[in-house]
C-alpha cells in the first residue's frame, strides 16, 4: 500500500473516480461504484497528509466536489466510515467557499447590468458543483465603465496587466472580502482580443442559470465549447480534468447543436480546433471507462487522428505540433474571411509566447507577459 500519490497518480485515479464513479449526465454518483472500490481502499490507507496532496491537485483540476462526492458514497458502501467524515468535512468546507462566491457574484452581474453592461458569466459556473479558483465574466459593454461600477460599487481594486490581459482586452479585479479574484474580458475573446463576432454570440445566445437564488446569464453550451477551445487549444495547450467532465456531461446529455457549434466556430476560422479539443475529450473520458459521444464525422476532422493529451507536471498537456497548425489554419480562415481585427493581431500571439518562455526560463514566472 502507497504513502502517497505524486501528480500523475492522483490525476490518474481522480479520472477513475470521475469517469466510472458517475451516472449519466454527472448529476450523481454511479448506482454501482465497484469500480472505484480500489481506489477508495486505496485512500483509505493513506497517512492525511498524502489525502491533503490529493486534495490539492483535485482543486487545481477543479473536480474536488465532483471527487469527493464519490469517495463519500463508496466509502459509505465499504464502511470506511474515517475516510466518509474526512471527505464530508472537506466537502463541507469547498461548499462554504463556492456558496460565498456565488453570493459575491450575483451584485456584480446586476450592477454591470444596471450600468448598461450585459454580462455572461464564463467558464466559472461550467463547473458546477465545482467552481474554479477566480470568477471570469464577459461583458459588451466599455472597458471605462466596468472598472468605474467595480471601483465604485464594490471597492475593487484593479490588478496589474499583463501585456497579454491588455491585447485581450481583460481586467482582474480584487474585492474586500472576496478570495477569488473576477477576471472580466471586455468587448472580445481570445489572447490578443482577435474575435469580435464570436464575442457577440456569447451574449446573444446566454441561457439563464439559476444559483444560490441568483439569476446568472451563462453561454450556450456551443460556446462554452468554443470558449474552452480558445483557452486550451489556442492559449494554454493543457487541459484540467473539469474540461473533461463539463464536456462530458454536456455530450452524455445530449445538449450539443453540432450545426450551430460549427457556425460559431467557423465565426473565429477555429472548427479544425473545435474538432480536435472534442476528440481529445472523446478519448481521454473512453481512456478511464466513461462516455463522451461526438460524431465520426467531426472527429473526422480534427488535426490529426493520433493526437492525444500526456500528463506531464500538473496538466494534461496538448503537443505542440497539432497546436502549432490550428494557428496557421486559424491565420488563414482570417484572411480569407477579410477579418481585419483578427489579422492585425493574431501576428501578435507568436513572439508574445517566446517572451513568456524566455521569461519563465530567467525568472521562473511570465507574470507581466502572458
Amino acid at each position: 500500500m502507497p504513502s502517497a500519490l505524486n501528480t500523475e497518480g492522483s490525476i490518474d485515479l481522480l479520472s477513475r473516480l470521475l469517469f466510472q464513479g458517475y451516472s449519466q449526465g454527472f448529476e450523481t454518483p454511479a448506482g454501482d461504484l465497484r469500480p472505484v472500490y480500489p481506489d477508495i481502499a486505496l485512500l483509505a490507507g493513506l497517512p492525511q497528509t498524502a489525502r491533503e496532496e490529493l486534495i490539492a491537485v483535485a482543486s487545481k483540476h477543479h473536480v474536488l466536489v465532483r471527487a469527493l462526492r464519490v469517495v463519500r458514497t463508496a466509502a459509505e458502501e465499504l464502511g470506511e466510515t474515517r475516510l466518509a467524515g474526512w471527505s464530508a468535512a472537506v466537502l463541507d468546507k469547498e461548499s462554504a467557499r463556492i456558496s460565498h462566491a456565488i453570493e459575491a457574484l450575483g451584485p456584480v452581474c446586476y450592477a454591470l447590468e444596471a450600468a448598461g453592461c450585459h454580462a455572461t458569466v464564463i467558464k466559472s459556473l461550467d463547473h458546477m458543483p465545482d467552481l474554479g479558483s477566480d470568477l471570469d465574466l464577459y461583458t459588451s459593454g466599455d472597458a471605462e465603465t466596468v472598472v468605474e461600477v467595480m471601483r465604485r460599487e464594490f471597492n475593487a481594486q484593479t490588478e496589474e496587466r499583463s501585456w497579454g490581459d491588455r491585447l485581450a482586452g481583460k481586467w482582474n479585479f480584487s474585492v474586500p472580502g472576496l478570495p477569488e479574484l473576477i477576471e472580466i474580458h471586455v468587448r472580445y475573446l481570445g489572447q490578443t482580443g482577435e474575435h469580435q463576432a464570436m464575442a457577440r454570440r456569447v451574449i446573444a445566445r446566454s441561457v439563464a442559470k439559476i444559483l444560490e437564488g441568483h439569476a446568472f446569464r451563462v453561454p450556450a453550451p456551443e460556446e462554452r465549447i468554443v470558449i474552452s477551445t480558445l483557452q486550451r487549444m489556442y492559449r494554454h495547450f493543457y487541459f484540467r480534468l473539469c474540461d473533461m467532465a463539463d464536456m462530458a456531461a454536456l455530450l452524455q446529455n445530449r445538449a450539443i447543436n453540432f450545426a450551430e457549434l460549427r457556425r460559431a466556430a467557423d465565426s473565429g476560422g477555429i472548427w479544425p480546433g473545435v474538432a480536435t479539443f472534442l476528440l481529445l475529450v472523446s478519448q481521454y473520458v473512453q481512456q478511464y471507462g466513461g462516455e463522451a459521444p461526438v460524431p465520426d464525422a467531426i472527429l473526422a476532422e480534427a488535426a490529426s487522428s493520433k493526437i492525444s493529451v500526456q500528463m506531464r507536471g500538473d496538466f494534461l498537456r496538448v503537443p505542440m505540433g497539432p497546436a502549432a497548425s490550428l494557428y496557421a489554419s486559424q491565420l488563414l480562415a482570417a484572411g480569407k474571411n477579410f477579418d481585419l481585427r483578427a489579422l492585425t493581431r493574431l501576428p501578435l500571439l507568436p513572439p508574445l509566447a517566446v517572451s513568456a518562455l524566455v521569461a519563465y526560463r530567467l525568472t521562473g514566472s511570465d507574470k507581466g507577459i502572458w
